[in-house]
């Protein structure tokens, strides 16, 4: 696997590089990122979970180790993480599903259209 540590210092030595070419693209990241903290109608433990769970459907390996330590320092523990990732896995499948039966109408339509 990987050494997320190490990971996140170069990341965020790479993302800054990004920064200096194209400031109001981290600027703009910056200002969505922080946005949720303004309302605070969630607590921060609790959008780190949503984060590290959405980072898993996107698979987002910078995001996993960024929200990673920030749901560590908001507090979360082990078990909270490992019930935010069944979400995730469970909203995953769901979308398998989904999309499985996507694909049998368009196997509907493509049979009538081929007989």
């Amino acid at each position: 696997m990987l050494d997320w540590l190490e990971y996140r210092k170069e990341l965020t030595g790479r993302i800054g590089e990004i920064g200096k070419l194209s400031p109001g693209t981290t600027q703009g990241y910056a200002m969505l990122s922080g946005a949720g903290a303004k309302t605070n109608h969630l607590d921060a433990k609790t959008r780190e979970l949503i984060a590290l769970a959405v980072a898993v459907t996107t698979h987002c390996d910078d995001c996993i180790t960024v929200h990673t330590g920030e749901a560590l320092k908001h507090g979360a523990t082990k078990e909270e993480i490992a019930e935010a990732l069944g979400v995730a896995v469970s909203l995953n499948a769901g979308a398998a599903l989904v999309y499985s039966a996507r694909v049998m109408d368009a196997f509907e339509q493509h049979s009538k259209a081929s007989s």
